[in-house]
């Protein structure tokens, strides 16, 4: 098999709209969760989100071009161009066809479908925008880049909710492994922050209805959370086969050496740990390694009460005794969750944490659950020596990812 490595890397989240702003803010411990702005939240339960700010998409496309496209697409292709310009990749001196795209989303574009929906009941179906469809399609951010890249190798867009973004990176991998391409743009992005999606989560209490305090609302693993925060964003990387990338002097960020990917067959929104520490456990025999490798894990995490509890215990079945050795942080606590953007913005940071050997904190940590009892890097980053790090995504439908990145 060949091997894999990553040598770019783009973000867009709450909090920062660029790579270097983003990690400096998740060391920090900072919040992206406020009060909604995006739409009045007044009739909601929940009136808080972790939205993204100030993105300006002029740099990434045409103003006019990006009126076409619903804002899923805005923060997929910014994230995928910047992940394109770290690695360095030069278009004139690469063969295109070996260059391939994988950016999924969980949810696509419902902000410019429901729009729409209220302006042909408004004003008849003349009116409906001709771009509605190419505008909001979950293919389209795979697509669209590669129209504006040139890039024509594999392209596709996996949905599997929550885990989309993992499971976009991890399906890339195995294209460039088994030679379909030298190169992939994989990651993931969701923009759902829109009044018909946040009523259909609120009315299943699935959020947090801290709306005095949002940015202590996603506070995974403690004993006083109450759901998780709506978040929006994007996140990317450049895979890239390992001989191609040292061919032309790549600076390479970390290898991909595992991946998993199971179901629970159990329930649509109710975990179990079979499915996930299945997940773990085939990450780790791709990847060759003892679970006394691991040294970080970046957690689903998202601040639920069943689903960090089952997290947790999932990882105890997995890790064994190792498990009081091993540092879990879940990104969400600052970023929110970002659905089909989940797994490709925390990858990126576990990657980076991997790469600066600096753990960022899972913030608001307070009042540890009882049943949330293992090392959580509570409120302040930390300095460590890590060899192989792991992610997690898990999503409704019972469907579970795990990366694992080695050091480099």
């Amino acid at each position: 098999m060949r091997r894999v490595v990553v040598t770019g890397l783009g973000a867009v989240c709450p909090i920062g709209n660029d790579v270097k702003t983003v990690w400096e803010n998740a060391v920090k411990g900072v919040s992206g969760v406020g009060p909604v702005t995006r739409f009045d939240a007044t009739d909601f339960g929940c009136q808080i989100a972790a939205e993204v700010k100030d993105f300006d998409v002029s740099p990434y496309m045409p103003v006019k071009e990006a009126r076409r496209f619903d804002r899923f697409i805005h923060f997929g292709i910014a994230a995928a161009f910047q992940a394109i310009r770290d690695s360095g990749l030069d278009s004139e001196r690469e063969n295109l066809r070996r260059i391939g795209c994988a950016v999924g989303s969980g949810i696509g574009g419902i902000p410019m479908i429901t729009d729409n929906h209220k302006t042909l009941l408004d004003r008849g179906p003349r009116r409906v925008s001709p771009f509605l469809i190419p505008g909001c399609i979950i293919n389209m951010v795979s697509g669209q880049l590669a129209i504006m890249t040139g890039f024509k190798g594999p392209n596709m867009a996996h949905v599997s909710a929550c885990s989309t973004g993992l499971h976009s990176i991890g399906e890339a991998n195995w294209m460039i492994r088994r030679g379909d391409a030298d190169v992939m743009v994989a990651g993931g992005t969701d923009a759902p922050i829109c009044p018909l999606s946040m009523a259909g989560f609120d009315s299943m209490h699935a959020m947090s209805r801290r709306n005095d305090d949002p940015t202590k609302a996603s506070r995974p693993f403690d004993k006083n959370r109450d759901g998780f925060v709506f978040g929006e964003g994007a996140g990317v990387m450049v895979l890239e086969e390992y001989e191609h990338a040292k061919a032309r002097g790549a600076k390479i960020y970390a290898e991909l050496v595992g991946y998993g990917l199971t179901a629970d067959a159990h329930h649509i929104t109710t975990p179990n740990t079979e499915g996930p520490a299945y997940c773990m456990q085939m990450a780790l025999e791709q990847a060759g390694i003892n679970v006394d490798e691991v040294d970080y894990l970046n957690a689903h995490g998202t601040s639920t009460v069943l689903g960090d509890a089952n997290e947790t215990k999932a990882v105890k079945e997995v890790f064994g005794e190792h498990v009081k050795n091993l540092v879990i942080s879940s990104s969400k606590s600052m970023i929110g969750h970002l659905f089909g953007g989940a797994g490709g913005i925390e990858s990126v940071l576990t990657v980076l944490s991997l790469h600066n050997q600096v753990i960022a904190p899972t913030i608001n940590l307070e009042e540890p659950d009882p049943a949330c009892d293992l090392d959580y890097c509570a409120n302040t980053a930390r300095e460590k020596a890590i060899r192989y790090a792991m992610k997690n995504s898990f999503g409704f439908g019972g469907t579970n990812g795990s990366l694992i990145f080695k050091k480099i």
